[in-house]
């Protein structure tokens, strides 16, 4: 069934639990990402040796999903730059600052779609426009559709996971520091992750 449903011989296995196939029809509608139960990601290579990760964990989005034709499916988010946490305080501060995200200047970051298409069996693309301190570039991010739910509350909820990679002086994110023994303190390249939990509006 693809991105709003699981395959056929999935079915049996998905109602064993809370999550049914559901016809594309049922699934097309507005949704809501709950920050709750989402997350925005990143990791850089750190002192070209490690890797560290960080998130956003303030955000706002909403998507469109259209059951018929995936290609007409949008996404819209708004990602507070302040939220941004990697488990340091001092180096979540440098983030902060004008050697980075500058977010007095650019509290945030937005993401809005401009094409959908389908790749086969749970595998989707979307490309749009993400903005960072005021520059805005092409970005497509890969996503596989995990299934769709209600909740013991009620809601009706769809899952994604995503993944992009960025080179981040493309938005201007340049500061760095070179290492005596070659290479960079940061990594230019930025790997993206999104774990996405959106509920349906009534």
């Amino acid at each position: 069934m693809g991105i709003f449903g699981r395959k056929d011989n999935e079915t049996a296995a998905a109602t064993t639990g809370s999550a049914v196939s559901p016809d594309l029809a049922a699934l097309t509608g507005e949704y809501t990402i709950d920050p709750a139960h989402s997350t925005f990601g990143f990791v850089a290579r750190h002192a070209m040796v490690t890797n560290v990760k960080g998130s956003f964990q303030d955000f706002t989005g909403t998507l469109h999903l259209d059951g018929a034709d995936p290609s007409r499916s949008t996404a819209t988010i708004d990602v507070v730059m302040d939220s941004i946490e990697t488990g340091n305080a001092d180096r979540d501060g440098h983030l902060k600052s004008a050697d980075f995200f500058k977010t007095d200047e650019f509290p945030t970051m937005t993401f809005r779609t401009t094409k959908a298409e389908a790749l086969g069996g749970d595998d989707y693309r979307v490309t749009g426009d993400l903005t960072i301190l005021g520059t805005t570039k092409q970005l497509s991010i890969d996503l596989e559709f995990n299934g769709a739910a209600k909740d013991p509350f009620g809601n009706e909820r769809v899952g994604f996971e995503g993944k992009a990679e960025i080179l981040r002086s493309e938005w201007g994110l340049t500061w760095n520091a070179a290492l005596e023994t070659g290479g960079v303190l940061v990594s230019d390249k930025i790997k993206l992750n999104f774990d996405i939990s959106a509920i349906k509006q009534a």
